[in-house]
C-alpha cells in the first residue's frame, strides 16, 4: 500500500508542480492552493520514505494511507477538471458543461480547501509514526549461507533432466574462458532445483576442483558475500578485510578450476565488488551460475543472452508425477483410486505447472487420501486457500510470489496490478495494457521517451522479473505484442488488488464490482445496472458477448472514468447516438477505443467535449466514414488510429493537435470540395513518432509537399500502403518525397514498381535499423551504393524479386533477423523463401 501510494503523491506532485512552472489560467486562479498542496505533497512524500516504519504499519497507519488515496483521488479530479476548463478558456468557450457554471470557482476553491485541510490531518497521523529521511537509521538486512547437504533432496526433483543437460553443455563448452550461466524464472518454478541438481552431478563434482554454493537472499553484503565464498573454500576468514579476503581466495583457487552458484540474486548495482571478485576466480575452465528472477541482475553480472537459460513449466504428465510423489507418500507415489486421480488432475490445472506450488497442494492432500470430499472441497476452495494470509496452506507459495512484487519499483507495483481485471489465461494486447496506463496516468514522458515507449519499458521489466509471460512478440526486436501471467501469479495479484480495494473479487476468484472498484473487466455474468453505484471507477474494459443497451443505461455517471475500452464491442445502430451521449459526458476520460464497432459509422461533434482526451483508437471500424471537424479540438491527443477505416479524408486542422505522436489511417487525398487535412499541413505536427499514410490512384502531392516528411525530425516510424494504386504517376510523386531524418523503421506495402523510390537508400536512411516491403512488383533491391546498417528485413509476396544471398550479406553486414514470405526468386537464402521463414544470425 505505502509504495503505491507513494507512487501516487509522486505523481500528483509532478503535475502541480507543472501546472504551477507553466502558470496556467487555472493555476493563477488558485495559486495558494495549489502551492499549499504541493507543499503537503512534498511532505507526504518524505514520510513515506520511512520505509522502517512502514514495514511494521499498524492499523492507525493503515488507515491513513487509504484515507490519502482517496484524497489524492479527489485532488487528481479537481486538477483534471481545472485543466480541462482551461482548454475550454482557449477555446473561447465556457458554457455547455457543468464544469463551467459560474460557479465553478467558489465550488473548486472550496474543494481545494477541503482537500489541503485532509492532507494536514493525514500528515499529523503518519507523522507521530513516520520520520523523515534524515532521521532514518537502518542496518542492512542480510542473509549469505553455504550449502549443506539436508538442503538437497534429489528424490523431489521431476522433469529436469533436459534443462540439467543443456547447462552441462554450457559448462563444459571449452570454447568459453570463464563461463557465466544464468537461470531466470519466477519464484517456486525450480530455478534452485536445477542449480542444485547441477551441483550435485557426477560429471560437474568431477570437472571442478572446488565448488561452492553462496545463498544471497534480497539484501545483501559484497563483504560478507565474499567472506562466505572464502569459508566454502574451508578456510579461516576472521579478522580479515575485504583486500585480504579477495587475496586469499585467489591464492587457495590459483591453478585449480572451480564452480561458484549465486543464487537468488535479486539486483545487481554495485558492480566494483563483483568485478574484484571475478578478476581472482581462475579463467581456465571456471563457471559462476546465478539464479534470479530478475533477468536484467543476471546480465548486469556479465551472463550473457544466448547463456540464460528459462525453465518452463511442468507439463501435465510431470505435473501429476511429481504431484503423486507428495500427495500419495505411503504408496510410493501411486493413486489407489481413478476418483482422486480426476480430482488431483483438476487441481493441477489451478497450479499451471509450478512446482512449488505442486508440491505444496500434494503435500497438503496426503493427509485427506481416505476424504475424498475433502479434495473436492480443496477444490473448490482453491482461491480461498490462496488468499487467506498467514493461515492458508498455500501461503508459502504467496509469500514466495509476493517477494517478486515487493521487489517492484513503485511505479510498476500498480501497473502489474492492472493484470488482476483480467479472465484467468486471457492473452492480453500490450498495447490495450499500455494505453490504459497512460490514460490511468500510471506511465508518462519522461525526457525524450513517449509514454508509449515508458510503457514498453515498464512491460519489459515486469516480463525481466518474470511475473508476466510473453505469448507473442516481434522478431526484429522482441517488441511484446501479447502477453498474459501465470495463473498462481494472478491469484497474488487478485490478492493485493483487493487489499488495495482497486478491485473485488468472489470467492472463485471472479471479479465482482462494489461500490469502491476503481478497474473493472465488464463481462457477460456482470450486471448492467450494477454500473450505477460505480462512481469511483476509473477504468473499464467491455469484454462481453452479448450486446450491451447503452440507450438504456446512457443514464450513467462515471465521472471519474479515466480509460474506457469498447473495442470489438456489439453496438446496435440505434444505440450510437445514445452511447456518445453518454461518453461526451465523461470530461475526464483520457483514453478511448472504440476499435472493431461495425455500427459506427460517422464520428460526431460531440467528440469535441473530450478534452482531457489523450489516445482515441478506433482501428477496424470497418463502416466509419466520416469524422466531424470538432476533432481538431481535441488538442491533448498523443495517439489517433484509424487503421482499417473507409475515411476518405481527414478534416482540416488536425495540425492544430501539436501534442500528436502517432497517426494511423491518413489518406493522402487530392485537393476536394471540402476542406480536408492535407499533406502540407502535416509539418506542424513536430512530434509525430509515427506515421501511416495511405495513397490510393486519385492521390496528388504538390510539389510544395514533397519535402514535408523531412521536417519532421523525431518521425521513428513510417508506413505508406498504396493499395490499389497502379497510377504511375502517383507512384512517381512518391518517388520525389524526402525522408524523415530520423527514420528508423520503413513499411512499404502494395507499391507496385520495379525498383525503390530513389531516397530509399543507404545514403539518405542512415539510420534506419528495419526495413518491411510487402506485395509489390519489386525485381531489385540494392542499388549496390554504400552498405545499410539495417538490422531487421522483411521481404513478402515479392514474387518478381531476384536477390542473391551472398549479395544481400555484403549490402547488409549488420543484418541480424530476416523474415522471407513467397518471395520465388530468391537465391541461397538460409531459410524458406517459399513459405513463412525466419532467420536469425547467431
Amino acid at each position: 500500500m505505502s509504495l503505491i501510494v507513494e507512487a501516487m503523491v509522486q505523481t500528483l506532485t509532478e503535475q502541480v508542480f507543472t501546472a504551477l512552472m507553466n502558470q496556467a489560467e487555472f493555476a493563477l486562479d488558485f495559486s495558494g492552493q495549489f502551492e499549499q498542496l504541493k507543499t503537503g505533497l512534498d511532505l507526504t512524500k518524505a514520510l513515506l520514505s520511512d520505509t522502517e516504519s512502514l514495514n511494521h504499519k499498524n492499523n492507525t497507519i493503515k488507515t491513513a494511507l487509504f484515507d490519502l488515496r482517496e484524497v489524492i483521488y479527489k485532488a487528481d479530479d479537481v486538477l483534471t477538471d481545472c485543466l480541462v476548463r482551461d482548454e475550454y478558456r482557449k477555446e473561447g468557450s465556457c458554457s455547455g458543461s457543468l464544469l463551467h457554471d459560474p460557479f465553478f470557482l467558489h465550488r473548486t476553491g472550496k474543494k481545494l480547501k477541503d482537500i489541503n485541510l485532509r492532507m494536514k490531518e493525514i500528515e499529523k497521523t503518519l507523522g507521530r509514526f513516520l520520520r523523515a529521511p534524515d532521521s532514518i537509521h537502518r542496518e542492512d538486512a542480510y542473509q549469505v549461507r553455504v550449502m549443506v547437504s539436508q538442503d538437497w533432496n534429489p528424490t523431489e526433483i521431476i522433469g529436469l533432466d533436459s534443462d540439467v543437460e543443456k547447462i552441462k553443455g554450457w559448462i563444459f563448452d571449452t570454447s568459453k574462458v570463464l563461463h557465466y550461466v544464468g537461470i531466470v524464472g519466477m519464484g517456486g518454478l525450480g530455478k534452485t532445483t536445477i542449480a542444485q541438481k547441477i551441483f550435485h552431478d557426477l560429471e560437474v563434482v568431477g570437472h571442478f576442483h572446488k565448488l561452492i554454493w553462496v545463498c544471497v537472499s534480497q539484501s545483501f553484503s559484497a563483504e560478507r558475500i565474499m567472506r562466505s565464498i572464502l569459508e566454502g573454500l574451508g578456510e579461516n576468514v576472521s579478522g580479515a578485510g575485504v583486500t585480504q579476503i579477495l587475496s586469499r581466495i585467489q591464492q587457495v583457487l590459483k591453478d585449480k578450476s572451480c564452480l561458484i552458484v549465486m543464487d537468488d540474486v535479486w539486483n545487481h548495482t554495485d558492480v566494483d565488488w563483483w568485478t574484484n571478485l571475478c578478476s581472482v576466480i581462475p579463467k581456465q575452465s571456471s563457471c559462476i551460475i546465478v539464479t534470479t528472477r530478475n533477468e536484467e541482475a543476471a546480465i548486469g553480472m556479465g551472463v550473457e543472452s544466448s547463456r540464460i537459460h528459462r525453465p518452463k513449466t511442468l507439463n501435465d504428465e510431470e505435473s501429476w508425477c511429481l504431484f503423486s510423489k507428495f500427495a500419495f507418500p505411503t504408496s510410493k507415489g501411486l493413486c489407489p483410486e481413478d476418483r482422486l486421480e480426476k480430482l488431483g488432475k483438476e487441481l493441477l490445472k489451478k497450479c499451471g505447472g509450478l512446482p512449488l506450488a505442486i508440491k505444496t497442494i500434494g503435500s497438503l492432500l496426503a493427509s485427506k487420501i481416505d476424504y475424498p470430499s475433502q479434495w473436492t472441497r480443496v477444490l473448490e476452495s482453491f482461491h480461498s486457500l490462496t488468499t487467506e494470509g498467514k493461515t492458508s496452506s498455500l501461503s508459502s507459495v504467496m509469500a514466495c510470489l509476493r517477494l517478486s512484487y515487493d521487489e517492484l519499483p513503485p511505479g510498476l507495483k500498480q501497473c502489474l496490478l492492472c493484470f488482476s481485471i483480467y479472465p484467468e489465461d486471457y492473452e492480453i494486447h500490450a498495447d490495450q495494457l499500455i494505453y490504459w496506463w497512460i490514460g490511468e496516468g500510471l506511465v508518462q514522458s519522461k525526457g525524450s521517451r513517449t509514454a508509449v515507449e515508458v510503457g514498453y519499458e515498464y512491460l519489459t521489466v515486469l516480463i525481466s522479473r518474470c511475473l508476466v509471460e510473453i505469448v507473442q512478440r516481434r522478431g526484429f526486436d522482441g517488441r511484446v505484442y501479447k502477453c498474459k501471467i501465470h495463473d498462481m501469479v494472478r491469484e497474488l495479484i487478485i490478492l493485493i488488488a483487493e487489499e488495495e480495494e482497486f478491485c473485488g473479487f468472489d470467492e472463485r476468484g471472479r471479479q465482482e464490482l462494489t461500490a469502491k472498484t476503481r478497474w473493472l473487466c465488464f463481462i457477460d455474468e456482470m450486471d448492467e445496472k450494477s454500473l450505477k453505484r460505480s462512481s469511483k471507477l476509473r477504468a473499464l474494459l467491455l469484454m462481453s458477448s452479448r450486446g450491451f443497451d447503452f440507450e438504456r443505461n446512457s443514464g450513467f455517471l462515471l465521472r471519474s472514468l479515466r480509460m474506457l475500452d469498447l473495442s470489438n464491442c456489439t453496438v446496435d445502430e440505434h444505440c450510437v447516438e445514445d452511447l456518445f451521449s453518454w461518453i461526451s459526458s465523461l470530461k475526464r476520460l483520457a483514453s478511448l477505443n472504440l476499435s472493431g464497432i461495425q455500427a459506427l459509422k460517422e464520428l460526431p461533434s460531440s467528440i469535441h467535449k473530450l478534452l482531457n482526451l489523450q489516445l482515441l483508437l478506433l482501428t477496424g471500424c470497418s463502416n466509419l466514414v466520416k469524422i466531424h471537424p470538432s476533432i481538431t479540438n481535441l488538442k491533448k491527443l498523443i495517439i489517433l488510429d484509424l487503421g482499417g477505416c473507409p475515411i476518405q479524408y481527414l478534416p482540416q486542422g488536425l495540425g492544430r493537435l501539436s501534442y500528436l505522436q502517432e497517426l494511423s489511417g491518413f489518406k493522402v487525398v487530392s485537393q476536394p470540395r471540402k476542406p480536408s487535412f492535407r499533406l502540407l499541413e502535416i509539418r506542424e505536427l513536430i512530434n509525430l513518432r509515427v506515421l501511416r499514410i495511405h495513397v490510393s490512384s486519385t492521390t496528388v502531392i504538390a510539389d510544395n509537399e514533397l519535402d514535408v516528411l523531412s521536417q519532421l525530425r523525431r518521425l521513428n516510424v513510417l508506413a505508406i500502403d498504396a493499395e490499389d494504386c497502379r497510377n504511375n504517376n502517383v507512384l512517381e510523386m512518391l518517388e520525389g518525397l524526402t525522408p524523415p531524418p530520423s527514420l528508423q523503421e520503413l513499411y512499404l506495402r502494395n507499391y507496385k514498381k520495379e525498383t525503390l523510390p530513389n531516397w530509399v537508400n543507404p545514403g539518405q536512411l542512415s539510420r534506419l535499423q528495419y526495413l518491411c516491403i510487402e506485395n509489390g512488383d519489386l525485381v531489385k533491391l540494392s542499388s549496390g551504393q554504400t552498405t545499410w546498417n539495417l538490422e531487421g528485413l522483411c521481404l513478402k509476396y515479392l514474387m518478381r524479386l531476384e536477390v542473391d544471398w551472398n549479395d544481400l550479406e555484403k549490402d547488409m553486414p549488420v543484418l541480424h533477423y530476416m523474415e522471407i514470405s513467397h518471395c520465388y526468386n530468391l537465391t541461397d537464402f538460409p531459410c524458406s523463401v517459399m513459405e513463412p521463414g525466419v532467420w536469425r544470425k547467431h
